[in-house]
């Protein structure tokens, strides 16, 4: 199988964190029978660069890299005042007239705003910077709300963690929410769900529980999703009361028990739609659901699509 060409661009002032994030989530094993990706790293033109962390950085390839991969990753801009070289967007517009998939972490947006690419298109960025990417990207259809937007062949991200997300999905695009698992438990970050057919929505990263119980819970309740789980349910099997529970799952998860629950049924169901070929109403039982119009309503509500149109989706994009 044919390696996926990455190439991420290394400028002076990168974020150290934005630059390693595509080699921490595409670069790891991500399981047997996968495609390989390979990450390459580049300039304007090769050299050292200076991260923000002050560690130098040996760039062996410049622009030219553009042309050869088929992922193209901006990092963080180190100033969201000052315009990307022309040199670098107009590159970046080549490579998008040529079908390359061009993503934006963070700040990384603003490169992309600079080359012309979000004009018309869904897109976000760090929320620091929402004034003045609104302000210089008026064109665009901005979304400061989520961690991450899809469009097309454009994909833009928030900050930080976000962009390990971003990253996410790029990897569930194309080998499904198993392989994107995978990745997120060696990283020790909560897998994160996909939405719609062009944005997928944001599930944020939980907060860690101050009791020990909680995380035993929450897997004891993924593992039993075909159940009628309710709140007194998982009150009783973390030996808590009911005003307790509920106390410390929000602070654990920043949100309810019937969100969570919701949320994971549905992520159960989208996995059982990615490998098996159960019918949908086995499907929707085996998830928790207790009807298929409940399993339609919630992939309605999160991810902006049917069960089917999803299934139909996956088994034509995913890299077998």
């Amino acid at each position: 199988m044919s390696p996926i060409r990455v190439a991420v661009f290394a400028f002076d002032g990168v974020s150290l964190f934005h630059l390693s994030v595509p080699g921490m989530v595409l670069g790891a094993d991500n399981g047997a029978g996968l495609a390989h990706y390979d990450l390459q790293y580049f300039a304007q033109a090769p050299g050292r660069v200076r991260s923000d962390q002050g560690v130098g950085i040996d760039v062996d390839y410049g622009l030219e890299a553009l042309d050869e991969a088929d992922i193209i990753i901006v990092p963080a801009w180190s100033d969201p005042e000052v315009p990307a070289p022309t040199d670098v967007t107009d590159g970046l517009r080549r490579a998008h007239e040529n079908g390359k998939l061009i993503v934006g972490l963070c700040l990384g947006a603003f490169v992309l705003g600079d080359a012309g690419l979000l004009d018309g298109r869904e897109a976000t960025t760090h929320w620091v910077a929402r004034d003045t990417f609104a302000r210089r990207f008026p064109e665009t259809l901005f979304r400061p709300d989520v961690l991450y937007v899809a469009d097309d062949n454009i994909v833009t991200s928030a900050g930080t963690v976000a962009a390990i997300d971003c990253c996410l999905h790029l990897l569930r695009e194309r080998h499904g929410s198993d392989a994107a698992n995978h990745i997120a438990r060696l990283l020790v970050t909560p897998p994160h769900r996909p939405g719609g057919q062009a944005q997928y929505i944001e599930r944020p990263v939980p907060k860690l529980s101050n009791d020990n119980r909680l995380p035993g819970v929450l897997e004891w309740a993924r593992e039993n999703l075909s159940e009628p789980l309710s709140l007194d349910t998982l009150a009783d099997i973390a030996k808590m009361s009911r005003r307790t529970f509920t106390r410390r799952f929000r602070e654990a998860t920043g949100t309810t028990v019937t969100k969570w629950l919701n949320a994971e049924r549905v992520a159960r169901a989208q996995q059982l739609l990615e490998t098996t070929d159960m019918p949908i109403e086995c499907i929707t039982s085996e998830a928790g659901f207790g009807t298929t119009l409940a399993l339609r309503q919630q992939f309605a509500a999160q991810l902006g699509t049917s069960p089917s149109n999803y299934r139909r989706h996956f088994c034509k994009t995913r890299v077998q």
